[in-house]
């Protein structure tokens, strides 16, 4: 009888045993799972949340000219120097890609290798315009000077910022004087441009946003690729001759 018994119990531990290891296992792989995802969203929150304050502040102030005072702003330029003038941000906008590529030359590590970070960028310059060509022709804002009907957003501005935001990436880990230098940089081309009287003050901050949002996210897509957690899909689009751009992020 003590025979079966312990025949029994052997053999029940030999079915029990494997299907607590496996839940364990399961309970492990899920743990890490969540971990994953939880991870992944801060990742994109964090990406995103700078760029959208910068984008919705710039779209309140385009709707309303109270909200910052974009009519304000240049009236004060227009009072105090109406003939300032200079081309000085028509080169300022590239100044940290030519620094980026420029400190390479003297072995400076970048984030990624040559050939991996151009791809970046051309993507994100890609995304940029998607978002900027778009937005000039369906708002068709006139300009403070008066020139033209493309004012909203900023080019110059977006521009700079997806430069600015490349060289942070690239080069920001290894000293943050990289980053604060690209951003100053990349501000200086925004407030040239309103003094220039280019540009309200709302279509510098919306372009802003975009630059640094473009290359956010190409950057987000190419750190999360390998583990194919989500999809993210980018394309242009036309509809009744405006061009637009249709994005799709699923988790």
């Amino acid at each position: 009888m003590k025979i079966i018994t312990a025949g029994i119990i052997i053999m029940l531990n030999t079915i029990i045993q494997p299907v607590c290891i496996a839940q364990k296992q399961s309970l492990v792989h899920d743990s890490i799972r969540f971990s994953e995802t939880l991870i992944k969203k801060s990742s994109l929150k964090k990406a995103v949340k700078m760029p959208l304050f910068l984008i919705t502040g710039g779209m309140l102030s385009y709707i309303d000219s109270d909200i910052i005072g974009r009519q304000e702003i240049a009236e004060e330029r227009n009072e105090n120097i109406p003939y300032f003038h200079t081309g000085a941000d028509d080169y300022l906008q590239y100044t940290p890609l030519v620094f980026a590529y420029g400190i390479d030359l003297f072995g400076v590590e970048a984030r990624h290798d040559l050939k991996t970070r151009t791809e970046l960028l051309i993507k994100s310059e890609l995304l940029m315009m998607l978002a900027v060509v778009p937005m000039k022709q369906l708002t068709h804002q006139l300009r403070p000077d008066g020139s033209n009907y493309s004012s909203f957003p900023s080019g110059h501005t977006a521009q700079a910022f997806v430069a600015a935001t490349f060289l942070h990436k690239e080069y920001g880990h290894l000293s943050p004087w990289f980053s604060i230098g690209a951003y100053s940089v990349a501000s200086s081309v925004g407030i040239l441009r309103i003094l220039n009287n280019r540009h309200f003050s709302s279509d510098v901050l919306v372009g802003a946003g975009i630059g640094i949002l473009a290359t956010n996210l190409v950057y987000f897509q190419a750190g999360h690729k390998r583990k194919q957690k989500y999809n993210m899909a980018l394309s242009p689009s036309y509809n009744h001759g405006n061009l637009g751009l249709n994005f799709n992020l699923r988790f």
